[in-house]
């Protein structure tokens, strides 16, 4: 029988629906992750052009997304908390155990997400009640407070793929606790900034990509450019740091954790000259099928040299690597992100040529095509990433330290599925729910603006008044019909 088939026959029957919830709800959440790290510091961007050149279609812009970043943000944190229940819930054995040593990180967190709630209704609220440099000020900590969640549960991951900063009693219990080595583990910088990066540049696709449709749709006035140029030139210019940063991470992995490295490569062998395989299936019995091989890539892409040694899966017991099928998960899960990360990378250098040449946007409707497809490839490629970085890190939930299976929930298998329909067919209505508010929120400001654009002002669109100043009266006649649709015209704008 095949080792794979031992290994699971060995597992509680809990570990595979606690780990398909546990999957599931990640999975879902991380959709959000880039609009709650980025979109802040996107907005931000195109406020502070707004007031420097005095332009009233990126100030209305910077408006309309600080309207769409506060409904994403009251989604996440609903998929957040779920998730951090989830710690406690599946995985009783880690944070009993270890909750000392690395729980800090979701105490940061926790902080972040209060301070980027606290924010975020400012920031809402200071649209024409503030004086302009003092509402785009008291907006600049926003991106801050992002990046401070973002610290918080990248300290917890990189300490569970690296983890340091205690010692171990004579039960095997961890004692003299060090928070700052916990916190900056050797996997904690280049994870930290690898993460950052990809969601800087996320953003910017996914943001861009709506108004690419427009521009495919025939609009192609000065807001559906600026709306373009802001976040594309954004995620462009993060694009290629973030293939250095991808290559600086897969380096870090394979000195720190080289049996991961191993599996997302599946290297079986512990060689010198070792070919790197493009997708490809790892076999029971160590051999390769499928796939492209290219000879001595891997020895050269790890180590500059094709006589690197590469450290294969057979260099630990079976229970101490991942399984066949699970190295070919992450093996994959790997091969996507890096394939569409240079794409990516060649859709930026389209457009950075282009706007060096010409100092336009590209004309081209293969561009805008491939733009609008960007943010979707960007998300695929986040959600492969964390596959292969969990994925990879099997048997182990604390590398080297503690299995996932002895972190497990003694809860009946039975009820965690029946947790698990339930959390999926909440997480669909609450995603359709999300959905039904963008379009709705698109529908009223595309009103606005075609009747703004026929020359007539719209009780129902804000919009209409100038950015920072007074607002239009209202005639006395109309006084309680306009008062009540301002009022809902302004929840659903801001």
């Amino acid at each position: 029988m095949p080792t794979s088939f031992h290994l699971l026959a060995d597992a509680p029957a809990q570990l595979l629906p606690a780990r398909e919830l546990m999957a599931f709800t990640l999975a879902s959440h991380i959709i959000l992750v880039p609009l709650g790290v980025a979109f802040p510091f996107i907005t931000l961007v195109m406020h502070y052009r707004g007031l420097r050149r005095k332009d009233a279609t990126a100030l209305l812009l910077a408006r309309r997304w600080s309207a769409v970043m506060a409904v994403q943000f009251a989604l996440g944190i609903v998929t957040g908390t779920v998730l951090s229940f989830e710690f406690g819930l599946l995985w009783p054995g880690l944070m009993g155990r270890w909750g000392d040593v690395f729980g800090i990180g979701f105490g940061v967190e926790a902080w972040a997400f209060f301070l980027e709630a606290v924010l975020i209704a400012i920031y809402l609220y200071g649209w024409r009640r503030l004086r302009p440099r003092t509402h785009f000020l008291l907006g600049l900590p926003l991106p801050a407070a992002a990046l401070l969640g973002a610290f918080g549960i990248l300290a917890a991951n990189s300490w569970m793929n690296t983890p340091q900063g205690f010692s171990l009693d004579s039960e095997g219990n961890p004692v003299d606790v060090n928070v700052w080595k916990a916190i900056f583990t050797p996997m904690f910088g280049p994870q930290y900034w690898h993460f950052v990066v990809a969601m800087v540049l996320t953003a910017g696709f996914m943001v861009s990509g709506v108004y690419a449709v427009g521009w495919l749709r025939g609009r192609r006035d000065h807001y559906h450019r600026l709306g373009f140029a802001v976040p594309f030139t954004i995620a462009a210019v993060a694009t290629p740091v973030q293939f250095v940063l991808g290559d600086s991470i897969a380096r870090s992995v394979f000195h720190k954790q080289p049996v991961k490295f191993a599996a997302l490569e599946i290297v079986w062998e512990t060689d010198t000259r070792v070919p790197e395989y493009l997708f490809g299936r790892l076999n029971e019995d160590g051999t390769v099928s499928g796939g492209l091989k290219i000879p001595l890539l891997d020895s050269v892409l790890a180590g500059f040299s094709p006589d690197t040694k590469v450290v294969g899966l057979t260099s630990v017991p079976a229970d101490q690597r991942p399984t066949a099928t699970q190295a070919t998960i992450a093996h994959w899960a790997f091969d996507i992100m890096v394939l569409i990360g240079s794409v990516l990378v060649l859709l930026a250098l389209w457009y950075g040529l282009v706007w060096l040449r010409h100092r336009r946007l590209p004309a081209s409707k293969w561009f805008y095509r491939s733009a609008a497809c960007a943010g979707v490839a960007s998300v695929v490629a986040v959600e492969s990433g964390w596959i292969a970085t969990e994925v990879g890190r099997q048997p182990w939930i604390v590398y080297q330290n503690m299995r996932v299976a002895e972190a497990v929930t003694s809860t009946r298998s039975t009820t965690l599925w029946i947790m698990l329909a339930v959390v999926m067919a909440v997480y669909v209505f609450l995603f359709g729910s999300f959905l039904v508010i963008l379009l709705k929120m698109r529908t009223r400001w595309r009103l606005a603006d075609e009747q703004r654009a026929a020359g007539g002002p719209s009780p129902h669109a804000p919009e209409t008044d100038t950015p920072y100043g007074p607002r239009a009266p209202v005639p006395a006649g109309d006084a309680p019909a306009a008062d009540g649709g301002a009022a809902g015209a302004e929840g659903g704008r801001r």
